[in-house]
């Protein structure tokens, strides 16, 4: 049976974007998103939060779009498939990292109420992958 992912994720930009191109030219845009859910305890009713951090990949001419208009902080939903991977770190704690594979972003705007609302696509279905050398990834 095939099987299909798909997440959504709204939060602030959490670092200013990087653009890298590969060997073969393909522009690859690399930012952090973190996303925080807050509530009410309901035993104490204190406010509580938790923000989770996703590294965001946008590809060829999203990655562009990427580049050009996003800056950190600025509120963005980010649409795509999700990769996950398991490590040790400095400290020999284990962690992992979750990494979102961006298909369509949308510019809901910055903290400071700068607004924004366009939105980054990119062309056909090849624009949102990898490319299919994995050693020609800058990183």
């Amino acid at each position: 049976m095939a099987g299909y992912q798909y997440c959504v994720i709204v939060g602030n930009v959490g670092r200013d974007p990087e653009l890298r191109y590969t060997q073969s030219g393909v522009a690859v845009c690399s930012f952090s998103v973190a996303v925080t859910e807050r509530w009410n305890d309901r035993q104490t009713n204190e406010k509580r939060e938790k923000t989770e951090w996703f590294r965001v990949s946008a590809w060829r001419g999203l990655a562009e779009t990427c580049n050009q208009y996003v800056h950190k902080g600025m509120q963005i939903m980010v649409a795509g498939t999700v990769s996950s991977s398991a490590y040790l770190g400095q400290d020999g704690d284990a962690r992992s990292s979750t990494e979102l594979t961006a298909r369509t972003i949308q510019f809901l705007g910055g903290r400071d109420g700068d607004g924004g609302g366009g939105q980054g696509r990119g062309g056909d279905q090849d624009d949102f992958a990898p490319p299919s050398d994995v050693d020609d990834i800058p990183f």
